[in-house]
């Protein structure tokens, strides 16, 4: 990508995060440094994907703002809602699309110095590191689009990992409503349709050094390498379609792999600051529990806690496990599906195209 146009919209894209808090400072660091890797890559495209998934989720983040934070609490104790985005969630979301940026601008590079393709154009059917690239960004953008969104529903969320699909506090992990659904393939559509204006597709018919290495510049699905109407219908729904999984899968990790802590007074979901891990027992609790450990002695103690009706009422727990293992925190769930959800779209296109899957370690 041209440095006279990464540069002013790496630096917009620094000053938004600040002005509106979407990202803590470290956040905003990695953002940086995530925003001038994927300015490396001769194409515009991952930038821009880059670009559109910031503030496609800025934006859905701040919808109805007020109202969320009455739905769910922190793991503080105040109200919740989502706050700065911090360095370790960049990463999460784009690590991986960083990545397999990094490895095809490095193949693009290689290709042009030894004169076998072209940097202009991408022909039908070919690198699937670019299918891994928008997969991510697809289904991370259809993940945030159905979480800030579908958290809004009027009707309460089904675990998507129970077999009875019972209802759920809004902001459960693994609660779906209809609602976020419908949002998550409306986020993947923003990524899918972005990358069908900025990607540069090669064009059928057109006269191209990719055309004349690869042989035509027929359709892609006449067996030729050019990008016509129907291909490019086609890719935006693959694409749609893919991001709207990923943000599904996302929820059947998290309903599976991710506690889901809810405070017994309330009924209300707690998250975690920076999308950690959120303690069972806060601080408070076991600052009694050790009081009354002191108090009654260990061995009674170890009773009273196996027999809740003989703790007293201000030592009962206020919070409980409503669903999930705590295996993994919010950023691990995240930075787990993004990595099945691009691995698994190259893997589609390797099998539909026919092209051998280690080509995406091939200069």
């Amino acid at each position: 990508m041209k440095s006279y146009i990464a540069a002013p919209m790496t630096v917009a894209l620094v000053y938004r995060a600040y002005s509106h808090n979407s990202l803590t400072p470290l956040g905003i660091l990695v953002a940086t440094l995530t925003a001038v890797a994927h300015s490396i890559h001769p194409w515009s495209a991952p930038f821009a994907l880059l670009i559109v998934f910031f503030i496609g989720g800025t934006a859905v983040t701040k919808v109805k703002h007020e109202v969320k934070v009455r739905l769910t609490l922190t793991s503080s104790g105040s109200s919740g809602g989502e706050g700065a985005r911090t360095h370790v969630q960049v990463l999460a979301n784009s690590v991986v699309a960083t990545a397999l940026t990094l490895l095809h601008a490095r193949q693009l590079l290689a290709r042009d110095k030894s004169g076998t393709a072209s940097q202009g154009c991408w022909p039908y059917g070919e690198d699937l590191l670019v299918v891994g690239i928008v997969a991510n960004y697809a289904a991370v953008a259809a993940d945030t689009f159905s979480s800030e969104l579908g958290i809004l529903s009027t009707r309460k969320p089904r675990l998507i990992t129970s077999p009875s699909f019972r209802e759920v506090p809004p902001g459960t992990n693994g609660g779906v409503t209809v609602i976020g659904i419908l949002a998550g393939f409306l986020g993947s559509l923003t990524i899918a349709l972005t990358s069908a204006i900025v990607l540069p597709f090669c064009v059928v018919g057109a006269t191209s050094t990719a055309g004349k290495i690869f042989g035509d510049n027929q359709p892609g699905l006449e067996g030729g390498s050019g990008w016509g109407w129907q291909e490019k219908l086609m890719w935006i729904g693959a694409v749609t379609l893919w991001g709207g999984l990923g943000s599904l899968l996302d929820s059947i990790l998290g309903g599976w792999l991710q506690a889901s802590v809810v405070d017994a007074r309330t009924g209300k979901v707690i998250e975690g600051l920076g999308g950690k891990k959120v303690p069972v027992e806060s601080s408070a609790q076991r600052v009694d529990n050790n009081d009354l450990r002191r108090r009654i002695g260990p061995k009674e103690h170890r009773q009273a806690v196996h027999q809740s009706t003989s703790v007293p009422i201000e030592y009962h727990a206020s919070r409980k496990i409503e669903t999930g293992l705590s295996v993994l925190d919010n950023n691990s769930v995240n930075l787990l599906m993004a990595l099945i959800m691009s691995i698994g779209g190259m893997v589609v296109a390797s099998w539909y195209w026919n092209l051998p899957l280690q080509s995406i370690l091939r200069t």
